[in-house]
């Protein structure tokens, strides 16, 4: 899922802190569980999503024991550099900001277009009130248009905004809008995209250099055989391939 956290001089310190290579001999996997279909919980309460098979995937092919957690969005960085898992598999775009905190592995995923999402066709998107998650790309770029940013903690509640008439629209990702427009007559998605960010990777602590390298080797492997343009088509139909 394509998103933005701001860098601060707590964050670096704390990098500086990490435990290098603390992960022994298991490796956890952080994510969301919250941002369809990238990762989510079912009905079990189990990880599931593009990114669930993908992890689990890199795991065997790295030859790594991994297990998953699950961290609400606006702390998942603090909390991995404090050292609470390994790496972050959540949808987090490959942003500048970002990599002044914390590494990145080999993109997984080409740059994903942006959607609207509204009740209304003829709604202003341009200086009208458009609800976004909190500490993503698309509330970052909101924030620099002539409309006014409404956020919130989860992707859910920012939909919700639209719904209820907080909000003219929703800017997110298109894999995650699609589906709710598709099951929900009474909602649209804007017919032009917005292209913004980069690729997804996985987060990682600065220092996990080994860790960093089995990972990019995996990917890797996953682009060169095939096996990762399948689960793209699997999962997100309408995303680029490699």
């Amino acid at each position: 899922m394509n998103k933005l956290i701001l860098t601060t001089a707590v964050l670096a310190l704390m990098a500086g802190a990490a435990l290098a290579e603390s992960h022994g001999s298991v490796v956890r996997l952080g994510t969301e569980g919250a941002y369809p279909p990238y990762n989510f919980l079912n009905d079990a309460g189990e990880v599931d999503g593009f990114e669930r098979e993908l992890g689990d995937e890199l795991c065997l092919r790295a030859e790594l024991t991994c297990e998953w957690v699950t961290n609400e969005w606006d702390s998942i960085i603090p909390n991995l550099v404090s050292g609470n898992y390994d790496a972050i598999i959540a949808g987090m775009s490959v942003t500048d900001e970002r990599k002044e905190v914390i590494a990145f592995s080999e993109q997984y995923t080409l740059p994903d277009p942006s959607s609207f999402l509204v009740m209304n066709e003829a709604a202003d998107l341009t200086t009208g009130v458009i609800a976004a998650q909190a500490g993503t790309i698309q509330a970052a770029y909101v924030a620099s248009t002539g409309a006014t940013l409404l956020e919130f903690a989860t992707p859910d509640e920012s939909v919700a905004a639209v719904k209820n008439g907080e909000a003219d629209g929703v800017l997110a990702d298109k894999s995650f809008l699609a589906p709710l427009a598709e099951a929900d007559a009474e909602l649209s998605l804007v017919a032009q995209d917005v292209m913004i960010g980069g690729g997804i990777g996985i987060g990682l602590r600065q220092s996990d250099e080994e860790l960093k390298a089995k990972f990019d080797a995996a990917i890797i492997s996953m682009k060169d055989d095939g096996s990762l343009n399948a689960l793209i088509a699997k999962w997100l139909p309408d995303a680029g391939q490699f």
